[in-house]
């Protein structure tokens, strides 16, 4: 590709993400119709989620301070909202393989920009990460764990896990729309990675070994957001990780979309 071409073919690529922006009527009012057509018919809806998740947070809190002997007080905040953030990560990463393949009939006769696929994408999970977060406000308010004005610091926290996401689920959606076998492979190694980060457990049960946690890119995802809401304030290798990934995911979202955004309509 000479060098005019890869210029226009980036021009065309910042303009695609300009203008989803500028829709963002459209994409916030099609994000919301995904949650209403998922739940359509349900007693609770999306509520359903949430009482999954506080289920979940009662039960394995129960039974791991038990076999780690910690207090219970301290080590149900810590995992609520380790689960609260990994499910956010983990659907994004899990369901971002359809991202374009499930939006077929828009793309093939609607002229849209591709970015509001994503735009419509993490804006639902958004939404359904919301609804989850009721389950933090039950268990701090029973343990009475106020987290104190740190956890405002969670706020750009989230917004970094958020654009990463988007940044991933680009191109991971058009990858798996060119090859098929990706989300398999995606969700494999999510549920790897659920078991050797710190959700469950805690990272100086590492003892000495503490340093395996350091090198894993979703321990840093999740500190940025946790540490805030129980009371703490991230390290500054959770933040240079997390800003070492976002330039990683960055530059491989954007040399799939340059290069490949034409044949998205074609793949699907």
């Amino acid at each position: 590709m000479s060098d005019h071409h890869k210029s226009s073919a980036a021009a065309l690529a910042a303009d695609d993400v300009r203008h989803g922006l500028q829709l963002w009527r459209t994409w916030v009012k099609l994000g919301w119709n995904d949650i209403l057509l998922q739940y359509r018919r349900s007693l609770l809806g999306p509520f359903w989620l949430s009482a999954s998740t506080a289920v979940t947070v009662i039960s394995i809190g129960v039974v791991y301070a038990q076999i780690f002997r910690l207090e219970l007080f301290e080590f149900m905040p810590f995992l609520c909202v380790g689960l609260l953030v990994w499910g956010y990560i983990s659907t994004i990463l899990n369901e971002a393989g359809g991202l374009f393949t499930a939006s077929e009939s828009y793309i093939k006769q609607i002229r849209l920009p591709y970015s509001l696929y994503v735009y419509k994408f993490i804006w639902s999970k958004i939404i359904v990460f919301a609804h989850n977060f009721f389950v933090y406000f039950g268990v701090i308010i029973y343990f009475q764990s106020w987290p104190s004005a740190a956890a405002f610091v969670a706020i750009p926290g989230f917004l970094l896990l958020t654009l990463n996401g988007a940044l991933s689920s680009l191109y991971l959606g058009m990858a798996s729309a060119r090859f098929r076998d990706i989300p398999q492979i995606v969700t494999s190694v999510v549920q790897i990675f659920f078991f050797v980060t710190p959700i469950m457990w805690k990272t100086e049960l590492l003892g000495p070994k503490s340093y395996l946690a350091l090198l894993n890119p979703f321990f840093h995802l999740i500190e940025i957001v946790r540490a805030p809401l129980l009371g703490q304030i991230p390290d500054i290798r959770s933040y240079a990780a997390v800003l070492l990934i976002t330039l990683i995911n960055a530059a491989i979202a954007a040399t799939f979309f340059t290069r490949f955004r034409k044949r998205i309509a074609y793949w699907i």
